[in-house]
């Protein structure tokens, strides 16, 4: 008998209809090497455990008790906790995403539950950064059926401001997956002010002209949920206080992306 993988999962999400098709249980993996400025999963940050301390009020008193952050798993265990969702994923067309944090840091884990997933006919997604060495790519690709895959920034000296990582590697991973037209979906997070330039968006779409094979854009308004996780987790918080954007805020950029042929979606 194979033996089973260790990884650490800080949320696990059931009844998910914006991580892929259908609904999905999507797994969130601890660990992310970017640290954007717009994040908003401040606690996927390390790779560790860690824990917090909660205050709860019981009447008059305040009392502290220590929160852990990440929970050890199995492969074997996760997958029973999935196999509890099957019936949700068979009516529905949903399956597994496996999100973060960056999911393909922990690539043995990852991998692990991919080709596990599979054995159970489940369908996986794969929800990333694509800042990872192109091998861990191609370890997952046989497994996964769909890519969710961010596009933050086209400069490399931007991206490195607002993400603390270079973006060649990630685009290097892109467009092997492009030139493989393995089914993906690119998401573009549009932080106002940051990322939503019409040099960018330019940038991006002449990136993408080189590719027969055309993905389909969910464009993601950015949004403050998860501002008051910084101060609960005792995070920096580096991103200032700008307004959540509309719908239809985002609307010339999706212009632009419908017009040059693209599926486009606002939301994901």
């Amino acid at each position: 008998m194979t033996k089973s993988m260790d990884g650490v999962v800080f949320d696990i999400k059931r009844y998910a209809v914006h991580d892929g098709p259908g609904i999905r249980t999507t797994i969130f993996l601890k660990g992310c090497p970017l640290r954007c400025l717009w994040c908003h999963n401040p606690e996927s940050f390390s790779p560790e455990i860690e824990t917090y301390a909660r205050i709860n009020r019981l009447g008059e008193k305040e009392v502290s008790e220590n929160v852990f952050i990440g929970k050890d798993y199995t492969s074997e265990h996760l997958l029973r906790e999935l196999a509890k969702d099957q019936l949700f994923f068979d009516e529905s067309g949903g399956g597994v995403t496996f999100s973060g944090g960056e999911p393909l840091l922990q690539i043995d884990f990852l991998e692990d539950m991919l080709r596990a997933c599979k054995r159970m006919d489940f369908h996986t997604v794969v929800d990333t950064s694509g800042f990872a060495p192109l091998e861990n790519v191609k370890r997952i690709m046989e497994f996964t059926d769909l890519f969710l895959f961010d596009v933050k920034h086209m400069n490399q000296a931007e991206h490195m401001k607002l993400t603390g990582v270079s973006n060649k590697q990630i685009l290097d991973n892109l467009k092997f997956l492009l030139q493989n037209e393995k089914a993906l979906i690119i998401r573009y997070p549009m932080i106002p002010g940051y990322n939503d330039s019409q040099e960018n968006i330019s940038q991006l779409l002449d990136f993408l002209k080189g590719f027969s094979w055309k993905p389909e854009i969910n464009i993601l308004p950015y949004h403050r949920i998860g501002r008051d996780k910084y101060n609960r987790f005792n995070k920096e918080n580096r991103m200032p206080a700008i307004s959540s954007l509309k719908p239809e805020d985002t609307d010339w950029v999706k212009d632009q992306f419908v017009q040059a042929g693209y599926k486009v979606c606002i939301g994901g």
